[in-house]
């Protein structure tokens, strides 16, 4: 088979893996936030464990997210200078979510949890509509 007929399906597959890396991300993200005030119901502990839970999925999701990311550029051919700004901005703003992430899961205080918290959320849905920009018509 030809390395072009294999051209739609690696295509697929890259979306596709894409697409997945940001529901966990971002949608476990937003899922959390929603869950929140009804697990903290469930004990003084409950919190932490759902977040050492969420973080074996989502840090792999992450990283995924990265990898596809670059992937996604390689492949994208040729683009308009405007182009290329939203994309170092998104890289920006990756690296943002990702540090705030991480900061939010070494906080101890509740203000700081909320605050690096909210920032990760933040920055993670603004990379998801920068993706969307970049990937339009």
């Amino acid at each position: 088979m030809a390395g072009g007929d294999l051209a739609p399906a690696l295509t697929a597959v890259r979306l596709g893996l894409h697409v997945l890396g940001a529901t966990v991300w971002v949608g476990g993200q937003v899922v959390l936030a929603g869950l929140l005030p009804s697990v903290r119901r469930l004990g003084p502990g409950a919190p932490q464990a759902v977040a050492r839970a969420f973080g074996r999925l989502s840090w792999p999701a992450f990283v995924l997210l990265v990898g596809t990311g670059a992937w996604n550029v390689a492949a994208s051919g040729s683009h308009s200078p405007a182009w290329w700004a939203v994309l170092w901005a998104k890289v920006g703003v990756v690296v943002l979510a990702g540090a705030a992430a991480f900061l939010h899961s070494r906080a101890r205080s509740p203000h700081a949890l909320a605050v690096w918290g909210a920032l990760a959320g933040v920055a993670s849905l603004a990379a998801l509509f920068m993706g969307v920009v970049l990937a339009g018509p």
